[in-house]
């Protein structure tokens, strides 16, 4: 049975990512489809959903510094945009059941509120996922969006220890001691190696900190996200995170396909879900409102109100509590499922332009926003730079390294991870920090001095986008990117670029090129 997921899953994934959409929609697709079918999940499904979940959030915590949780854009944002959106879509339920619709009509003040609390949560997967594909989870919008997601993983605690009467144990005080337990992991982080054993180490760590939590009396997932998070001090959870990434993923198709499982709806049910993802707008527009308001950058606030607009799994938790106290109708459950994967829908389809709308519509949306800069919005001119490498990895440190001993300081680097970049800082690299996909930095960066930009970035989608991005900026200069596969090189060049280099077949040459001048045949250029 088991084979028949995984077959259907592949299907409908490649289906979609033929025509150009994110493959989660289709495994959200054969989810319903085997539900259809007459198939029931199983328990290994299930296990193979949580184990997405919790590696999930792990990898977030190792790439997470904690003191973006302190920025007022984040807790602030958070709070009021909760607050508010409890409000307005308690009155709009209110408004739907005067009106007469079946499904509210057993709705109360209360059962609603908790409704338009469940309803107020964005999902952790969905945007996790898309911000992973689109390579933007470090950027300012995808930090705040994480943020914002993390906030409202301490609200659902929160609500679910209130909800539940169940209060942590009095060992959860122990929990503490992690503070103190560094030195311990950075031992073992230092001894594992490259290999398997760093991988292993990784679920380890993941499933260790769900189940010291869960022990305890705190939700799991939580525990996995702070475990995580104090890991990602140590200079080898980059590599972690990017070392169990697959895994990650092919767990997720579980938790995909489990949506799908969890409810066989009705026509009316279909409608009902239909009519709450019509809400979906509002909470674009709030969020978008109050990032603006919190001074932030119209991009910055268009990009991660975007992505953050969308219904959450938790939304599925908080319903199917109410209903087992009997507050709400079974029914409610299933709507819930199928508003939250319409949502994913709408999420992926709406982001994949969403660079493309920012740049279609940022007159008008640059009208709203504050006169004041935050600190970390400010641009930095690269002063007497000619050449700019975007992306500093491995590839890119190398790139820039061998530029700067040909021309000096004429080279400069740039990166969306702000970490990153003061860290390079340090080293004495002329780094900047920067999101190649932001029109708005290259529209306000002087480009006339700039006779060549290397694009050192692991995704084409990024690469493509940040060519077209140069294009609308009047860049005249000449651009170099890399590919990972053959089937890579052609549509950079369509893209724009005027040299794609592959990565292997490059690396290969030059290992083989340096290691003929070993030989006293070589030992000279000829």
């Amino acid at each position: 049975m088991e084979f028949a997921f995984i077959l259907l899953a592949f299907i409908c994934g490649l289906g979609l990512k033929l025509v150009g959409l994110p493959p989660l929609i289709g495994y959200l697709i054969a989810g319903f489809t085997l539900n259809y079918l007459g198939f029931q999940s199983s328990d290994s499904l299930q296990t193979i959903a949580n184990l997405g979940i919790t590696l999930m959030l792990f990898t977030i915590g190792l790439k997470l510094n904690v003191r973006d949780l302190y920025k007022k854009e984040v807790w602030l944002g958070s709070i009021c945009h909760t607050v508010i959106w409890v409000t307005l879509v308690n009155i709009l339920l209110f408004a739907f059941s005067w009106l007469g619709l079946a499904t509210f009509a057993d709705l109360d003040w209360s059962t609603q509120a908790l409704l338009a609390f469940s309803l107020s949560f964005s999902s952790t997967v969905c945007i996790v996922k898309i911000l992973e594909e689109s390579g933007e989870i470090k950027t300012r919008h995808g930090k705040l969006a994480i943020g914002i997601l993390i906030m409202q993983d301490i609200v659902a605690v929160l609500f679910l220890v209130i909800a539940t009467g169940k209060v942590p144990s009095v060992w959860a005080l122990l929990l503490l001691l992690l503070f103190f337990a560094k030195p311990l992991w950075s031992m073992v982080l230092e001894r594992v190696g490259h290999g398997e054993l760093l991988i292993l180490s990784g679920f380890l760590f993941a499933l260790g900190g769900y189940e010291l939590f869960k022990a305890v009396g705190i939700k799991g997932d939580l525990g996995a996200l702070i475990v995580g998070m104090f890991i990602a001090t140590h200079v080898k959870s980059s590599e972690m995170s990017k070392a169990l990434m697959d895994f990650k993923d092919i767990f997720l198709v579980g938790f995909f396909l489990t949506i799908g499982f969890s409810a066989l709806p009705t026509l009316d049910l279909i409608m009902t879900a239909v009519l709450l993802c019509l809400l979906i707008p509002i909470k674009f527009i709030l969020f978008f409102s109050l990032f603006t308001l919190l001074k932030l950058r119209a991009r910055t606030s268009y990009l991660a109100s975007l992505v953050l607009s969308n219904y959450s799994e938790f939304g599925l938790i908080v319903v199917a509590l109410v209903v087992s106290l009997g507050w709400l109708s079974a029914d409610w459950l299933v709507v819930l499922a199928l508003a939250v994967s319409f949502s994913f829908v709408l999420t992926g389809l709406a982001y994949k332009t969403s660079h493309n709308q920012y740049t279609h519509f940022k007159d008008r949306l640059k009208s709203f926003e504050s006169k004041h800069r935050l600190l970390e919005d400010v641009y930095v001119q690269p002063t007497g730079a000619e050449i700019i490498v975007i992306g500093l990895g491995r590839v890119g440190k190398g790139a820039y390294s061998s530029l700067n001993t040909i021309v000096g300081n004429k080279v400069w680097g740039m990166d969306a991870d702000r970490t990153r970049v003061r860290l390079l800082n340090k080293m004495g690299y002329q780094a900047m920090v920067g999101d190649g996909d932001d029109v708005d930095l290259w529209e306000n960066m002087d480009l006339t001095q700039i006779q060549l930009i290397l694009l050192a970035l692991p995704s084409i989608e990024d690469i493509s986008n940040i060519t077209e991005q140069l294009q609308h900026a009047n860049y005249t200069g000449k651009i170099a990117s890399i590919a990972r596969y053959e089937d890579e090189i052609q549509p950079l060049i369509d893209a724009g670029s005027d040299k794609v280099f592959n990565f292997f077949t490059e690396a290969g040459t030059g290992f083989a090129e340096e290691s003929l001048q070993l030989l006293p045949q070589h030992s000279k250029p000829q």
